[in-house]
């Protein structure tokens, strides 16, 4: 027997207690970052980098992308429009963010709201500041951000799936009405109608990203050249991310009367910044493969820094 449509009525909060609980939205996040993690860590085991270097991605690695979606959805898509413009020193505002006003809020990640590109624009400071301030004291090894992002990018793709897999529990970020078989109800966010489960989508082509670069990274010299995982990971996540958004409904009021809504002119930076890395990646030759230093030269960077 085949469903006409599937209603979606699930409880978002896994263990209850107090007027809160254990959402499984929360859970996922957790469980993305530290598979995230743990996949790198193979691979920094894989090319013998330092042992410290693990316990600090993971440190890094959560606070960017955790700040970075925070900070972006306050920013982003928290822009509200006066009942009455606004004029000050001859100027109109149309448009209030309660984040500027109240900036204190930004912690209460509890009330909801993670944007996607401000969790990569959290990524890449992170990265960046990361390879600056830590593994630039071992310069043996040649790092760079990109190099970074290059194998962090590989864990992102099931870190995605799982926070995706969140907002679906959340029954939130969904699509407009549809007549197809696989269209959910979601009642608790008070639908009647089956809609387009984008979630289930997005989770689709965050997969297929990892069948690419997964194998990619561990069966090609794609891994030697300098930003080409990260390049072909940003088009296929950020590509179908654009085209995607015309079937989502828009999050935030603002978006309704614009061409492009703000997911899709976010997304827009992150693929041409994919076509420049995986062209420069191309136009330069392999890295050369790096074996681990002697135990001394690396006390050497040690002691010196």
């Amino acid at each position: 027997m085949i469903l006409d449509f599937i209603t979606w009525d699930v409880d978002p909060i896994l263990i209850h207690f107090g007027d809160g609980g254990i959402r499984w939205y929360g859970l996922l996040w957790a469980i993305g970052l530290y598979v995230c993690w743990s996949i790198t860590d193979k691979m920094y085991k894989r090319e013998n980098c330092p042992a410290e270097w693990s316990d600090q991605l993971f440190f890094w690695l959560a606070i960017g992308l955790i700040v970075g979606a925070r900070v972006g959805h306050c920013w982003f898509y928290e822009w509200h429009q006066y009942g009455q413009p606004w004029h000050l020193f001859g100027w109109e505002f149309t448009y209030r963010n309660p984040y500027i006003e109240q900036p204190w809020r930004l912690v209460k990640i509890w009330e909801g709201g993670l944007s996607s590109h401000g969790g990569a624009i959290g990524l890449i400071t992170a990265s960046w500041l990361l390879n600056k301030y830590k593994y630039s004291r071992y310069p043996q090894y040649g790092t760079s951000w990109l190099w970074i992002l290059d194998r962090v990018c590989v864990g992102v793709c099931i870190t995605a799936m799982l926070i995706r897999l969140g907002n679906l529990f959340n029954s939130e970020i969904y699509g407009g009405p549809t007549d197809l078989p696989w269209g959910f109800i979601f009642v608790r966010d008070g639908q009647t109608v089956p809609c387009h489960p984008t979630q289930l989508y997005e989770i689709l082509y965050c997969f297929v990203a990892l069948c690419v670069v997964w194998p990619l990274y561990w069966h090609t010299e794609a891994r030697r050249r300098e930003g080409l995982l990260l390049g072909i990971f940003l088009e296929i996540i950020f590509i179908t991310r654009f085209c995607l958004e015309f079937i989502k409904n828009d999050q935030e009021a603002f978006e309704a009367n614009h061409v492009l809504n703000m997911g899709q002119w976010l997304s827009l930076p992150f693929i041409a910044l994919g076509i420049f890395l995986i062209v420069r990646a191309y136009m330069r030759p392999l890295s050369p493969v790096v074996d681990k230093q002697p135990e001394s030269l690396d006390k050497k960077y040690q002691e010196k820094n």
